[in-house]
């Protein structure tokens, strides 16, 4: 067999293939586009089984998941990833601050709700806007978005309207959406810790795997869940919590971490979200970029992982297969490389053979990741990629939505 040289496969090659990229596409502009397979610099790994446990054992059955092999992993993550959430009790309280029942031109009912945190005589307030379509009949399947961009892109009034949040195309379909800003739980900075929920929550020295800012976000979802359960007008089953970027990766933790979300969506998450970190080459997110950047958003564990992420015990596929049986959506852009679009994808396809479990083929028997805006809505897991950058649009919306049309039918 004759050798390729060294300069031929790291620089000639992949010339070659762009090239014949670029004259398909000008070529056939209708043909379905695939994304291009990975760079020649991406290192051979191998990662955790999701069906052994620590000591071996292998899981067979969908029991044995719940009690043994979800149990354990959950709390891998709690401990070298993203921290857990301290002990301290606190009180809630939820009011409704505003209510219109002709919001959106009559087509909605709007309510805002102040859920109010309170602990050691501090307190803290989650501001959650919630519009519920009219016409639709209640109990509502519904989205709650964890918003880490400014509050104008979640306007409730609707003067300003954003792709980022569409409610009136929600309303139109006969969900609920719902949103809050992330800051309302924690500042998205390196602040020590010292205001948000970690001010009210977090009592002398911290440790290694005390929570950092996505857990802390994670939990801000869970108490909108809270809420929920208290609202007549919302099916408190069939609701969806979905995040983009931070916020995606803050939706898979929070999925994790609750199991009454029966829907979570993960759109461009990237590094510690729904890509796999062993995944390490010069055009992504690593470990220790990440670490870096965002000290704040995972617990002080994680840093010892900086350049090493071979040697976590851990890696985003199981982070996945923790939202199994139910149903997960994760959402990749073409041009969004720093995210790893492919690393997204096979984290999803690694889950399957949890959800083969439970009766389920997550993406499929041999998923492979499908052409550019062509949603894979598979049994029990959903993957896209649409053309475009790091953002979460209209078209990302419509691939959820129409997930979601899909699993809530089976649920009736």
């Amino acid at each position: 067999m004759r050798r390729v040289s060294s300069f031929t496969r790291a620089v000639l090659m992949p010339l070659l293939g762009l090239c014949f990229s670029l004259v398909v596409r000008a070529a056939e502009p209708e043909a379905k586009r695939f994304f291009q397979p990975d760079a020649p610099d991406m290192p051979v790994y191998t990662l955790p089984d999701v069906l052994t446990t620590d000591d071996g054992q292998k899981i067979a059955t969908a029991h044995d998941w719940i009690t043994i092999r979800r149990p354990q992993i959950l709390e891998l993550f709690r401990h070298h990833v993203y921290g857990r959430v301290p002990a301290t009790p606190y009180q809630k309280s939820f009011e409704i601050v505003h209510e219109d029942p002709l919001a959106m031109d009559g087509a909605a009912t709007l309510k805002q709700v102040d859920i109010t945190i309170t602990a050691a005589a501090k307190t803290l307030t989650i501001h959650l806007a919630l519009f519920v379509p009219n016409k639709a009949s209640k109990p509502v399947p519904t989205f709650l978005l964890i918003c880490n961009r400014s509050p104008e892109n979640i306007d409730p009034t609707r003067t300003v309207k954003s792709e980022f949040w569409p409610a009136e195309e929600a309303v139109a379909r006969g969900y609920g959406i719902a949103a809050f800003y992330n800051a309302d739980v924690d500042p998205d900075k390196n602040d020590g810790f010292q205001d948000g929920i970690h001010e009210l929550l977090d009592g002398g020295k911290r440790p290694p795997d005390a929570w950092g800012t996505i857990a802390a976000w994670a939990w801000g979802a869970s108490r909108c869940m809270d809420y929920f359960e208290t609202d007549p007008d919302v099916a408190r089953d069939k609701v969806a919590v979905i995040g983009h970027s931070r916020g995606g990766k803050t939706a898979l933790w929070a999925g994790a971490e609750d199991e009454r979300f029966a829907i979570v969506c993960s759109n461009d998450s990237g590094c510690g979200g729904a890509a796999l970190s062993r995944r390490k080459n010069k055009d992504k997110e690593t470990v220790a970029r990440i670490n870096k950047s965002f000290p704040h958003w995972f617990n002080e564990t994680f840093k010892s992982y900086d350049g090493r992420e071979e040697t976590l015990p851990v890696d985003q596929h199981m982070l996945v297969a923790l939202m199994a049986p139910r149903a997960v959506c994760v959402g990749s852009a073409e041009q969004d490389l720093w995210a790893d679009p492919r690393g997204e994808f096979l984290s999803v396809a690694l889950a399957g053979p949890v959800y083969r479990l439970f009766g389920k083929q997550g993406l499929g028997a041999s998923p492979e990741m499908p052409p550019i805006d062509q949603p894979l809505h598979g049994d029990g897991a959903h993957y896209h990629i649409r053309a475009g950058k790091h953002n979460l649009t209209l078209f990302d919306w419509k691939c959820y939505l129409d997930f979601a049309d899909k699993v809530f039918a089976q649920a009736k």
